[in-house]
């Protein structure tokens, strides 16, 4: 089957697009946006990799699911397209930041100037039904994204994966953190950020690693 994504990644995950999972999830998700809104925007489903090709991956930061309301979703995780609210996950990131880096909050949500520094912001899940969240699970996507980690993990090293919450760890969890550098911390959300997502560091301990594989620190 012909999948529009970045040539890097066709050629690398090209086992995945044949296999039957993947075959009944694209019957899926073509289904839902033939029904419905769903997000982000079919052209846009793998936005990530078409920013981040696979030899260019240095970070890898885990989400879970899309937003689901409007002008939200792009396909990067925790981004929301240019002008849009942020929302609270996304506030308490730039939090971070500003704490860890002295860098003050950007006036845009968009996260695109990230992946293009090599930072692959990654959905479990790829696509939603609008204003339903997690509705979209279990359908096949996980089975990817692992595969997206699975080769990662295989064929390169000295990539920092950052893993905020329980559900991105136990994704992350055969990551080989003798080549790697994995961060984890609780999730940024207003629910749990107070339990040890603030004050993470996160974002300067991954450029120093950068720093120390010869590698260019991100711009956060």
């Amino acid at each position: 089957m012909d999948v529009k994504i970045e040539q890097s990644w066709k050629d690398c995950l090209a086992e995945e697009f044949d296999k039957p999972y993947f075959n009944r999830l694209t019957d899926f998700v073509r289904d839902e946006y033939g029904r419905g809104t769903v997000y982000p925007p079919g052209s846009l489903i793998f936005n990530a990799f078409n920013h981040c090709p696979f030899d260019r991956v240095k970070v890898v930061l885990l989400g879970q699911d899309p937003y689901h309301e409007p002008g939200q979703a792009h396909g990067l995780c925790f981004s929301v397209q240019n002008g849009v609210h942020f929302p609270p996950s996304l506030i308490n990131i730039f939090k971070e930041i500003q704490s860890d880096l002295g860098k003050a909050v950007p006036k845009s949500g968009d996260l695109t100037r990230w992946a293009d520094q090599g930072v692959l912001l990654l959905n479990a899940t790829l696509t939603v039904r609008a204003h339903s969240a997690g509705s979209h699970q279990n359908k096949g996507w996980e089975a990817f994204t692992d595969a997206v980690i699975n080769r990662l993990a295989d064929q390169r090293e000295h990539i920092v994966y950052i893993l905020w919450g329980s559900y991105a760890q136990r994704k992350g969890a055969i990551i080989d953190r003798t080549k790697n550098l994995v961060l984890q911390s609780p999730h940024p959300s207003p629910l749990s950020a107070s339990r040890g997502f603030f004050g993470n560091k996160h974002f300067s301990k991954a450029n120093a690693y950068l720093l120390e594989t010869g590698q260019t620190p991100v711009e956060w």
